[in-house]
């Protein structure tokens, strides 16, 4: 099963924090993963400085720079993993570097049918909401 593994960490102290990890700690624990065949994909993500949100409501479009929410963490990157189970998947998120200074939240990932995604994907590019 497909799980994902979202970073969350305060990008104020993410890099000032004693316990703070190091971006070779963080590379090596994704080599890791990714030799034990569970990594999928992992990222960082760039400053939440960089965010842009997209709303659509009542047929309208609203643009917003920065995060969607105002908190104190951000989403500062992620992994997604193949894992039997959710006890594995948390495992794997227990020791992500990072989870030190901040949170990692893992949530299955929902598998849609080809044609539910296909049908999503033409409403989407026809301006219509999925």
């Amino acid at each position: 099963m497909k799980y994902l593994c979202l970073i969350y960490s305060n990008e104020q102290i993410l890099h000032s924090h004693p316990d703070s990890p190091r971006d070779d700690e963080c590379l090596a624990y994704a080599q890791s993963v990714e030799a034990s065949g569970r990594m999928l994909a992992a990222e960082p993500l760039e400053s939440v400085d960089t965010a842009t949100t997209v709303r659509m409501h009542n047929g309208k479009v609203s643009i917003t720079d920065g995060p969607f929410a105002e908190t104190k963490e951000q989403l500062a990157g992620f992994y997604l993993i193949e894992a039997r189970d959710l006890n594995d998947a948390l495992q794997v998120a227990a020791h992500i570097p990072a989870a030190r200074v901040g949170s990692v939240e893992v949530r299955p990932v929902r598998e849609l049918s080809l044609q539910s995604s296909q049908t999503s994907t033409q409403a989407f590019a026809a301006g219509g909401q999925s």
